[in-house]
């Protein structure tokens, strides 16, 4: 096991009714209070029979915040939003800014966070995945309201600009929310695409550090299977019954889990490759990520599997899927019932389901790999990357 250095300091508060504490923790922090939130879903009624909306300020009025709001970010976030959140939080001298939504809202209070203490463009950080420039950023929290992301308790955030179809991760310790209110309640009235997408994105999470070529970390293996296997067990149950509190809590504690960097510690290496492909058709299509990250994997994995790693597709066959047979058989089928996974979730199977064609399939595998070839499992050039889009297409 390689050496590692591991501090979250990010507080989660996990349980039904823990929103009463929104105010408690964020009064901690300042008085004037940015609400980052989607298109509306925080507006719906919810099962303790009011909307998340009424119950967060009502929580942060109560003890004598000021709040000011972000509406109607998008699902993949783009830099205008980013702009215009750090504009109010000078405005407003903001001491706290508060997702209240999935890991998009969040991904975007974080780097609405970071340019409102930075006079220079942030964007150019996401570009050069440099967080450095980023001395100091505004105090973020969240309340989560959809399991996928795990960003609810990592320093990333993945910001969009479509103007040059580009979607950039960054991540500094310095984006990690300080706090984070998990009500798994909050999930029962996401949809059955959205819940399907997440899960995938969680399994998505796991497989980019369970799959490397080393035959090291142990433990964190044996741990990452355990998320899997829950995901795999709860996430139709979550499809068939919205609202099984069981089933919505162990989606969203997989959700943190899976990429709070606590997997990756003492492992050699981590892959990342289907992400960073993955992020090519968000920027230039605009699709869901889970929907594009379930399309993507199985390509992927086939594309990969090789002699030196085949060992890793054995042991997430036989562990997971608790598969027998010979090695080649178990490494096969494992590849075959993620794929069969994913489509009993709802999952397209082909980009041309998403309304992807040959048409960018050059220039996105070009620019997935401008900074070098991409993974571990195997090195992925821009003529493999656009070997994997042409056989998903």
């Amino acid at each position: 096991m390689e050496n590692f250095n591991y501090y979250i300091p990010t507080k989660i508060l996990f349980g039904k009714g823990k929103i009463e504490s929104l105010g408690k923790e964020a009064s901690q922090y300042g008085k004037n209070i940015l609400i980052v939130y989607g298109k509306g879903s925080i507006f719906q009624k919810n099962c303790y029979g009011t909307s998340l909306y009424q119950q967060a300020k009502k929580s942060l009025e109560e003890v004598g915040l000021t709040v000011f709001e972000l509406p109607n970010v998008e699902p993949n976030p783009r830099i205008e939003s980013v702009y215009e959140g750090a504009k109010s939080c000078r405005e407003h001298k903001i001491d706290l800014v508060l997702a209240i939504g999935g890991g998009s809202t969040i991904d975007c209070a974080k780097a609405i966070a970071g340019q409102a203490k930075y006079e220079g463009d942030i964007w150019k950080c996401y570009e050069t995945k440099d967080p450095r420039p980023l001395r100091e950023v505004l105090p973020i929290a969240s309340v989560l309201t959809v399991s996928a992301t795990g960003s609810e308790m990592n320093g990333s955030s993945v910001i969009s600009n479509l103007s040059c179809h580009k979607k950039i991760g960054l991540t500094t310790p310095k984006f990690r929310p300080v706090f984070s209110i998990l009500d798994p309640s909050y999930t029962f009235t996401v949809n059955q695409k959205q819940t399907a997408s997440g899960c995938v994105d969680i399994m998505s999470h796991i497989f980019e550090q369970y799959f490397t070529p080393d035959h090291e970390g142990y433990l964190q293996n044996r741990m990452m299977e355990g998320v899997l296997k829950t995901v795999i067990h709860y996430a139709p149950v979550a499809l068939k019954h919205p609202d099984d509190y069981e089933a919505r809590a162990n989606l969203m504690w997989a959700s943190t889990l899976a990429l709070n960097n606590m997997f990756e510690k003492g492992k050699v290496l981590t892959d990342w490759a289907t992400h960073q492909m993955e992020h090519e058709l968000s920027a230039f299509y605009d699709i869901t990520h889970g929907v594009g990250l379930g399309i993507l994997t199985p390509y992927w994995m086939e594309y990969v599997i090789s002699e030196e790693n085949h060992h890793r597709f054995v042991e997430y066959g036989r562990e997971v899927w608790k598969l027998t047979g010979t090695e080649e058989e178990i490494a096969e089928i494992s590849i075959r019932k993620t794929r069969e996974f994913f489509t009993s979730l709802g999952i397209p199977s082909h980009l041309r389901e998403v309304g992807i064609g040959e048409e960018n399939l050059e220039v996105m595998a070009k620019q997935a790999t401008r900074r070098g070839p991409l993974g571990a499992m195997k090195k992925l050039y821009e003529e493999d990357v656009l070997a994997i889009f042409k056989m998903a297409l």
